[in-house]
């Protein structure tokens, strides 16, 4: 490579740019997902074009069979893919789709029907084909930086949600004594969403990877062996050789996923039992399942809000070491304690008042955000450039195959009231 060996470069402390990579980071990590959670959280406005169809629970079985797809593919042909090809054209995918979305709200005005629902749900199938690239793609080449940046793009995803629904609880307030006021809002969403999709395409493209520090951790991760940040190196200036070898005496042949794998099992099956569980109780039991109260149709929209400003204020925590859980076990216990909220939210949507669903709603979020975080930046310690990539590649793929899982137990809710 054409700059400097690591004996010349300075050390990741001493390089300039760590906190502006946290900002693109946190940028990088709402634009990952807030077309998404604006998706959920306009459900109220699906479910007065759609009053049949279940939108939020069918919308997000629809997503999820694509990104977990998608993301098991991506995953097993990791070691040849372009990191940066991958991120731009999930980012790009997700502007267009979120884009499209908006044309067809305002080519039909805002209609109902089977074909217009046919045609939501095609776009939403895009949604988990670029989430699929984003996640495992950004999750992956962070994983191989320090551990801020992923806590910090994790943060961003949770952002996402927090922001939706603040900006939900805003137009629903501004727009609800107006004509056609609900769709007003809605368009506002997806007009914002546009606008963070194309940012974020802009700070990939061209201010993250010219950041100092993550150019000395791409160009370490390149002398490591790793292939797959070559495109990110050049458009920082930073030319590999063609024909540049890795000494396979000093540097040895990375471990196989499935070596990874079973050293790592119990980080992919707290992943996926953490998204099971959120996911088979948000958003769908939340919209159709916690029964009329006196905040009307306000309550499913403060519900989904509560849950997204804890799991974001959660992801922050784990910044204090002392807070921090490390251990693999307690980890475990901790995942596996969550569902004993089952019974709770069963019996409090039948029994309890909405204060109660609040506060489990606010509790599903602080810990799911708070052992997500804890998980993913655990797990890649202790690994070469190319198997932390890999490794955050797999980890996507159990925390998407969680929320598929979750999505679809979800279901059961509705047979258990014999709502079909």
């Amino acid at each position: 490579m054409t700059e400097a060996g690591s004996s010349g470069s300075p050390t990741p402390g001493r390089l300039e740019g760590k906190r502006a990579a946290m900002v693109v980071c946190w940028f990088l990590g709402l634009g990952s997902l807030v077309s998404w959670n604006s998706m959920l959280t306009i459900g109220d406005y699906y479910y007065a074009l759609f009053p049949h169809y279940h939108p939020s629970r069918v919308l997000t079985l629809v997503y999820q069979p694509f990104a977990v797809g998608t993301v098991a593919t991506l995953a097993y042909n990791e070691a040849r893919i372009d990191t940066r090809k991958r991120n731009l054209a999930g980012y790009t995918l997700f502007f267009l789709s979120t884009l499209a979305l908006l044309l067809l709200d305002l080519g039909t005005s805002g209609k109902g029907g089977l074909g217009n629902y046919i045609g939501i749900c095609i776009l939403v199938a895009a949604f988990g084909v670029a989430d699929a690239h984003v996640q495992g793609g950004m999750v992956g080449d962070l994983s191989l930086m320090c551990p801020e940046f992923i806590q910090s793009f994790l943060a961003g995803l949770a952002a996402s949600g927090a922001l939706t629904s603040a900006l939900r609880l805003m137009t629903k307030a501004a727009f609800e004594n107006s004509n056609n006021g609900l769709r007003k809002g809605v368009i506002l969403f997806l007009a914002i969403s546009i606008f963070f999709e194309f940012l974020c395409i802009l700070l990939y493209a061209f201010i993250f990877p010219k950041l100092p520090i993550v150019k000395h951790y791409r160009a370490k991760a390149a002398s490591e062996g790793s292939k797959t940040v070559s495109a990110d190196l050049a458009a920082a200036g930073i030319q590999t050789e063609a024909n540049e070898t890795v000494d396979d005496d000093k540097y040895p042949e990375r471990l196989s996923t499935k070596q990874l794998l079973f050293q790592n099992f119990d980080y992919a099956l707290d992943l996926y039992l953490i998204y099971v569980l959120t996911l088979s109780i948000f958003p769908g039991f939340l919209y159709e399942n916690t029964g009329h109260h006196k905040l009307g149709s306000w309550y499913a929209v403060v519900l989904i809000a509560m849950y997204n400003a804890w799991d974001l204020v959660s992801r922050y925590i784990p910044l204090m070491e002392c807070l921090k859980l490390k251990s693999r076990k307690g980890l475990m216990l901790a995942t596996l304690s969550r569902f004993f909220l089952i019974p709770c939210f069963y019996f409090t949507a039948k029994y309890g008042d909405q204060g109660w669903m609040i506060f489990l709603t606010s509790f599903l979020g602080l810990t799911n955000g708070y052992l997500t975080v804890c998980v993913l930046t655990a797990a890649p310690k202790g690994y070469k450039g190319p198997e932390q990539n890999a490794l955050g590649n797999l980890l996507v793929v159990f925390l998407l195959g969680g929320i598929f899982s979750g999505v679809a137990l979800d279901w059961l809710w509705l047979i258990g009231n014999r709502k079909f």
